[in-house]
């Protein structure tokens, strides 16, 4: 796998500092204005990006109210069904050629983690600079060889697989001739308890499958994300948003803007660390 990976006009791995990924993702609250405001303040902060998540809640659930389908594992959003989450959630996609327009406008990166084929095709006719498949995701081959084909840095969340799943993924890319790979470490809860963040996984992806690796982190605060990158992490992921107190599905893991309290001078503490 590369070691090196430019991104649009960004480069990841090697010497070059860490790529820091700001996720609006549901932060927006079916606000077009907020969903710029995220953009803007993920610039502000100094990211070298914008992460969406390209989906409806029908191209990624059922409409199903039965026992399969209910939230019940013990997460912040129990209580509600998937397409219900999913409908709150999703970024509408007529918004997304305008964020990707006006992020670069203001020298951010944008690109999106899609679910299913049509969110690939749909990300194709807006160019995006490259692909996030989420760790659900993994064991998709066909959503992942479909990317690979495009020959676009992929980036892989790696939250729920086991070696087998993260070695079969890569196959199938190298099978289609693509070799730009990140690996991210990441634990998928929401958040992420410091004593399950296991970061030490992170050097040991890059020796064991030789390539540029980082951390998708839901954890709380700034701290993790800083040790990663002491640890070698060349990308980081984190979940931005205004204020936590305006709510939202993801609100509680996510970085409120510039709050001091919250994580001192938001985004930016992590470039001393580059």
């Amino acid at each position: 796998m590369l070691k090196q990976i430019k991104i649009g006009n960004k480069y990841v791995g090697g010497d070059a500092p860490a790529f820091i990924v700001a996720e609006v993702s549901a932060n927006h609250l079916q606000d077009f204005e907020r969903a710029k405001a995220i953009i803007k303040a993920a610039a502000d902060a100094g990211a070298d990006a914008v992460k969406l998540q390209t989906y409806t809640a029908d191209t990624i659930t059922l409409d199903c109210d039965n026992d399969y389908f209910q939230i019940t594992q013990g997460t912040i959003w129990d209580g509600t069904t998937l397409h219900k989450l999913y409908q709150e959630a999703y970024t509408p996609w007529e918004w997304q050629p305008e964020l990707l327009k006006y992020a670069n406008e203001l020298g951010l990166e944008c690109f999106s983690s899609p679910f299913d084929p049509t969110a690939v095709d749909f990300m194709e006719e807006m160019n995006m600079p490259a692909y996030k498949i989420a760790s659900f995701e993994i064991n998709d081959i066909p959503l992942i060889r479909k990317i690979a084909k495009l020959g676009k840095p992929m980036i892989f969340a790696t939250g729920i697989a086991y070696l087998e799943d993260i070695e079969r993924a890569l196959q199938v890319c190298k099978e289609e001739g693509n070799e730009q790979v990140i690996l991210l470490k990441c634990t998928s809860q929401y958040p992420s308890p410091y004593e399950s963040m296991n970061l030490k996984v992170i050097p040991n992806m890059a020796e064991v499958f030789d390539c540029s690796t980082g951390l998708s982190d839901h954890s709380m605060g700034c701290t993790v994300a800083v040790a990663a990158v002491a640890l070698g992490a060349k990308m980081v992921e984190k979940h931005l948003t205004l204020s936590r107190a305006d709510g939202g599905a993801d609100a509680e893991f996510s970085i409120p803007g510039l709050d001091e309290d919250f994580c001192p001078q938001g985004m930016t503490n992590l470039e001393g660390y580059n």
